[in-house]
């Protein structure tokens, strides 16, 4: 099949290998290499596994819907279409800019993450070199071709896959007595104190939080639909691995964790992107002997950090670009270069990825945090913006007389995935300060900062439908056609 396009288009040069391991990449990172252990400790061995089970059935949910969306109607920047076409013109909108802002900024976060972790090999170093350096490479990556983000994601995502992998298999070994694990390892690590499960509903709430944050990303492969080699059997290949990836990588992982590390272990307390001694990958490393733990979890924790920052990269300029070529964005983002990049919207995009640069301000944790806090909602949005739109695009397609035979690839668990996702996802949403109210004196600065992203989703929306006086998209009204060119408004008549 050729895969040449267009000459005002971007290109179709992601292959399936590509899109496999963005999927994969995308479910890998600090929340699995360093989160992972606090949960343990907040919630216990089957806490945590209870809690990141809960939110990969979330998740996998979230992508069998993307999946019948993404391989019936492959464009890049996929959410603001799907929600334009199927929910609300004004829906749309606020999805595509909701998107483009969280992993703009997401960029900025991995940059100070990155600085962070460079620390470990050059205290005397200034960050702010490290993540100029970082950027500069996530930056050429993307601007040479689409190609070159692919290549980069698929051995960044390979390196992690492998660490995995090596960590689980030293793991079993270990707790087979074959390798030297320690006296602590042992199934009575699941028996101790409360284990295995510790501080109840509470805080397996918790865990779901830090869960649903380290998923985040695996919906990227619905940004990179827009550019697949062959999106009608990619997309579907690469959605049922889904389910099993999370199972392993992270259910098996976390219940090695709980065998070789009590969760009274102090290091599991803490949840420091600057101290790999914590993370649960690198103690059951060096239990096993492994001296130079530290040093490799470092670099492999960095991988993981520059592979979310050049996905943040990707997917953000491609949203602009949707948004642009949509008239939802100034046309000048729209532009192509003669390689297919919409180098504009990657300028753009590389700006705002500087708001790293005010570490040099101020202490490097504090812009960490702060920068966490604008991005940490608005993946969750993308989220229940991909059930509501996967709910209604089924709904007029049948409306409309079509046939799910017609579907490259069918949701297999429609209505109640969806719904079951949406449930969880809002309930998870709003849970995630929910400390703030407990208190005597609710912390009012502490909810601002971690729901703002609610009031700002509504207000772009609403302001959308008041300025163009836009409606809810009937059955009857849903276009199905012309994938590459998604409604820009749907005036009340």
């Amino acid at each position: 099949m050729s895969t040449t396009s267009p000459p005002n288009t971007l290109r179709r040069n992601l292959k399936a290998r590509h899109l496999s391991m963005i999927a994969i990449g995308g479910s890998i990172g600090t929340g699995l290499f360093v989160a992972s252990g606090a949960t343990i400790a907040q919630a216990g061995p089957g806490g945590a596994m209870a809690g990141y089970l809960l939110i990969g059935l979330m998740v996998y949910f979230l992508m069998t819907s993307l999946g019948e969306l993404a391989a019936y109607m492959p464009v890049s920047g996929s959410f603001a279409t799907y929600g334009a076409r199927f929910v609300d013109p004004g829906f749309g909108f606020a999805l595509g800019w909701n998107y483009w802002y969280n992993w703009a900024v997401t960029i900025a976060v991995e940059l100070v993450a990155a600085q962070l972790i460079m620390a470990f090999w050059f205290p005397d170093v200034p960050g702010i070199y490290w993540s100029a350096g970082f950027l500069a490479v996530m930056f050429a990556l993307n601007y040479i071709s689409v190609r070159g983000f692919g290549e980069a994601e698929f051995w960044c995502s390979l390196i992690k896959v492998v660490t995995v992998i090596v960590f689980i298999v030293t793991g079993l070994l270990m707790v087979a007595g074959i390798m030297h694990g320690g006296e602590q390892a042992g199934w009575h690590n699941f028996t101790t104190g409360d284990a295995p499960f510790v501080g109840g509903l509470p805080a397996m709430i918790g865990v779901m939080m830090v869960a649903g944050f380290s998923f985040q990303g695996t919906e990227l492969i619905g940004v990179a639909a827009g550019e697949a080699e062959n999106p009608h059997r990619a997309i579907p290949r690469a959605i049922r691995q889904v389910f099993w990836r999370i199972l392993l990588f992270y259910v098996i992982a976390i219940f090695l964790i709980g065998m070789l590390i009590p969760y009274t272990d102090p290091h599991l307390l803490k949840n420091d992107i600057a101290d790999i001694g914590v993370s649960p990958f690198t103690l059951v490393f060096q239990n096993a002997g492994l001296a130079f733990a530290a040093a490799l979890m470092n670099a492999v924790i960095l991988t993981a950090i520059i592979s979310a920052g050049n996905s943040g990269m990707y997917a953000s300029t491609r949203m602009l670009y949707t948004l642009a070529a949509q008239g939802l964005a100034p046309k000048v983002f729209a532009k192509l270069a003669d390689n297919g990049v919409p180098r504009n919207a990657l300028y753009a995009t590389t700006a705002v990825g500087m708001l790293c640069f005010l570490t040099a301000l101020g202490e490097d944790k504090t812009v960490y945090l702060w920068l966490l806090n604008m991005s940490g909602m608005t993946g969750f949005i993308a989220w229940l913006g991909i059930a509501i739109s996967h709910y209604r695009f089924r709904q007029g397609f049948l409306a409309q007389g079509h046939s799910l035979e017609e579907l490259p690839y069918q949701s297999p668990f429609f209505p109640y995935g969806p719904l079951f996702a949406f449930a969880l996802c809002l309930l998870v949403m709003l849970g995630q300060n929910y400390q703030a109210f407990m208190a005597g004196n609710i912390d009012w600065i502490g909810v601002i900062a971690t729901y703002i992203g609610i009031p700002m989703f509504f207000a772009i929306w609403f302001g959308y439908r008041w300025k163009y006086k836009t409606r809810f998209v009937k059955n009857h009204e849903m276009s199905f056609a012309d994938a590459n060119e998604a409604p820009v408004h749907s005036e009340k008549r």
